[in-house]
């Protein structure tokens, strides 16, 4: 057999091992698309809201199983969860002014200082309303829900006043705007000028 034929029959055989490695039977694909699509349902993306709901219930239960001895979820109440919103204050990022700190009160202080850093009062009435809800879709009862507790908004709204005193930056209410003020009064504006030049 010559060099010639040799390339040929070479050429034959590795062009044949390419064809069979990339066109694999039609059953197979159809197979493998199939398998692609239920991926792609099961790993359905959560929401935001959702994914940190997921999270912040899965933290708070691993907090009650660190306790000693370990809190079973049906025996949760409200102190517990008192207990986890100051143990979240030492992942706190937000600088909140002692009493006997001279910037107390101040919005913008100039220099940085030694006081603590806390978990902010927004960050900490989100999380709350994540958790009341979690604890619904895991079969608790509105009635018993330690998370509408009247302590725990007790204790946001201690929170939310002491950080807005100490950081100088008070929450206040958006106030509703009047329906009579966008409305103008009779006699004034452009129709009064359009009746001024019909007469």
């Amino acid at each position: 057999m010559s060099s010639g034929e040799r390339r040929k029959d070479s050429s034959a055989e590795g062009s044949s091992s390419r064809s069979t490695t990339t066109a694999p039977p039609a059953d197979h694909q159809h197979q493998h698309h199939n398998q692609q699509q239920q991926q792609q349902q099961a790993a359905a993306p959560l929401s935001r809201y959702e994914s940190q709901k997921k999270r912040d219930w899965n933290t708070f239960g691993q907090y009650l199983k660190n306790q000693t001895p370990p809190v079973p979820l049906s025996q949760c109440n409200c102190n517990h969860v008192l207990d986890f919103l100051r143990y979240l204050d030492q992942f706190g990022k937000t600088k909140v002014h002692l009493h006997g700190c001279v910037f107390f009160g101040q919005p913008d202080p100039p220099a940085p200082c030694t006081c603590p850093l806390r978990q902010a009062w927004g960050s900490l009435d989100a999380l709350i309303g994540r958790l009341r809800a979690a604890y619904e879709e895991h079969g608790g009862s509105p009635e018993t829900n330690p998370f509408g507790n009247g302590a725990i908004r007790v204790y946001l709204r201690e929170v939310k006043e002491c950080q807005a005193k100490a950081r100088g930056i008070p929450y206040k209410k958006k106030k509703k705007k009047r329906n009579n003020q966008l409305i103008k009064p009779a006699g004034t504006g452009d129709d009064s000028k359009v009746l001024k030049q019909s007469s």
